[in-house]
């Protein structure tokens, strides 16, 4: 596969970042996945500036150029014989001393990998996905708001133990904080329905602030919901009428079923993608639609 590095097109196995980077000894780096439409990158400029805010948090200097990565992310599809494609951007420290740095880091890495999407099977858009609750807690953030940061052992852990659990091959699971709230999935964020208001774990708990939860979060108000942000358990998703999880690769995926650590498994509804999970996934679709014109 072609990648992009420091704005260059290689093939991967020409890449070469130095061990002393600091992406590497210490993990610090950011990254955002997208996908395309039409070629090209949906909300860039959104998951650039979460990047961009949290570069600064942790002391990396970086300011993408949108027109110069949408240019890039092009070039990438063309040259791995592509017409949509899963993105992955980071951007790691750089390369630094052996030991904590004592001021910014000035020279960044950025690199851009890019892969076929995954296959879509529209049934799992009405017939829904099973998310299963872990045992495995969400860490708190490192800093105030939780940033996508290269220190992913925590999805890892969880992810190991989904697969463990025997789980369906394509259920998610679902991890609550140290207080026993509702927190967020593996890789996507969470969103339940009760009496016709849509509920949504709040940031605070130390959820990623997801680009495509903002993003439903805005569609929904538009449409006339009432979204309320914040604490909520586990049985109050299982009395949800609707439930869903947003991700940006795969955007609204209804969970239609919900097991407890225990191994027992509850129905959501009606077993089957809802009336307000319907609506928001067409209106979803045709905001990317409006980016192609």
């Amino acid at each position: 596969m072609k990648i992009g590095l420091n704005g260059t097109v290689m093939e991967s196995g020409e890449a070469v970042i130095s061990v002393y980077d600091h992406g590497f000894l210490y993990g610090m780096g950011l990254f955002e996945t997208f996908r395309t439409y039409g070629g090209r990158p949906y909300l860039l400029e959104r998951h650039m500036q979460r990047l961009m805010e949290g570069c600064e948090t942790i002391g990396i200097r970086y300011k993408p150029d949108l027109d110069a990565l949408e240019k890039m992310i092009g070039l990438l599809l063309e040259e791995n014989g592509l017409k949509e494609g899963y993105i992955r951007l980071t951007v790691t420290a750089g390369i630094g001393e052996l030991g904590l740095p004592s001021g910014d880091y000035e020279q960044p890495t950025e690199f851009i990998l890019v892969k076929a999407l995954p296959p879509h099977h529209e049934q799992l858009y009405s017939e829904g996905k099973e998310l299963c609750l872990l045992k495995t807690v969400r860490n708190t953030p490192e800093g105030v708001v939780r940033l996508k940061s290269l220190h992913y052992m925590n999805n890892i852990i969880a992810k190991r133990e989904l697969l463990a659990s025997g789980a369906s091959a394509s259920a998610e699971g679902l991890m609550l904080s140290h207080e026993g709230l509702i927190a967020e999935g593996i890789v996507s964020n969470v969103f339940f329905v009760q009496d016709g208001i849509l509920y949504t774990p709040s940031t605070d708990i130390g959820i990623l602030p997801g680009i495509t939860r903002q993003r439903v979060i805005e569609l929904a108000r538009g449409l006339g919901y009432t979204v309320r942000e914040g604490h909520y358990l586990f049985g109050e998703l299982l009395a949800a009428e609707e439930a869903w999880l947003t991700t940006s690769i795969q955007e609204l995926v209804p969970v239609t079923r919900i097991t407890d650590d225990a191994g027992s498994t509850t129905l959501v509804g009606s077993g089957s993608a809802g009336p307000v999970l319907r609506e928001l996934l067409l209106a979803y679709r045709k905001d990317t639609e409006v980016q192609q014109r």
